[in-house]
């Protein structure tokens, strides 16, 4: 749980699980971080795997450098953070923009890329996604945190997880007021460049992907243009889980990941 020096910023990481173990790395949602994103598999999934959840530039405790960031960026801060902890190979997982950058690095590192977990997440942004967060944008570039808790929650979890959940939602809007937003503007506006589709072709190594089937941000139909597009792939569909499916469902969640990476490593 420290930060560490790569690509010329500074990253916040942690390791978990057996140091033996095969790495699986884990990254985030635009708005999540690494310490709390992946409460509900942390402890299931490290008992198999050493777990590397970090913060991307811009994100949770990492550096918020300025300028604008490309997936690209992303992609090679993640292989020198590998490279300075000692790791030439992993497994990569990410979630929504975690996804997205997951995808940035199979394609420009597929050496160093065992498999692939896409969870959530996109190749392409739509017009109806780019309206949505052009209004995330808005209320963004405002720092105004309550209209971007309104407009944010809504497409991260299902009617039933608000619903049921007020006082973690309340939680959240608290720590909405903390967020740094010009670095959530950079990282909204890096995710507008998103634009895989025409070459997923070139991901060869086996690729996992899930969705929730209440996702109203990057649901079902953006995962089987990943599934028509990556040769390796399968899908699987959290039924009535929202965008935030690892928090709706973590024990589905959890088992399709640690089943999916056991026909890799068997």
């Amino acid at each position: 749980m420290s930060q560490i020096h790569a690509n010329g910023t500074t990253l916040y990481y942690e390791l978990h699980g057996p140091e033996n173990a095969p790495l699986l790395v884990l990254n985030n949602g635009i708005i999540m971080n690494a310490a709390t994103s992946w409460a509900f598999q942390t402890t299931t999934l490290a008992k198999h795997y050493r777990i590397l959840q970090y913060d991307c530039r811009g994100q949770g405790q990492s550096e918020h450098p300025g300028g604008s960031y490309t997936m690209e960026m992303h992609a090679d801060d993640l292989a020198a953070l590998l490279t300075v902890l000692g790791y030439e190979k992993a497994h990569i997982a990410g979630i929504s923009y975690g996804g997205e950058v997951a995808q940035a690095f199979a394609l420009k590192y597929p050496a160093r890329t065992l498999s692939l977990i896409l969870a959530d997440t996109v190749s392409e942004v739509g017009a109806e996604l780019r309206i949505i967060v052009d209004s995330w944008l808005d209320s963004a570039r405002a720092a105004n945190s309550d209209a971007f808790f309104n407009a944010t929650v809504p497409m991260n979890f299902s009617p039933a997880f608000i619903t049921a959940n007020p006082a973690l939602l309340a939680d959240a809007k608290k720590r909405y007021t903390l967020l740094d937003y010009p670095a959530v503007v950079r990282l909204c506006e890096c995710f507008l460049d998103v634009n895989f589709t025409a070459r997923l072709g070139e991901i060869q190594c086996p690729t996992c992907i899930l969705v929730g089937g209440a996702d109203l941000l990057k649901g079902p139909a953006y995962a089987s243009i990943l599934k028509a597009g990556i040769r390796q792939a399968e899908m699987h569909i959290l039924q009535g889980a929202g965008h935030a499916s690892c928090w709706e469902r973590p024990q589905e969640f959890n088992t399709i990941i640690l089943g999916f990476l056991a026909k890799q490593i068997s």
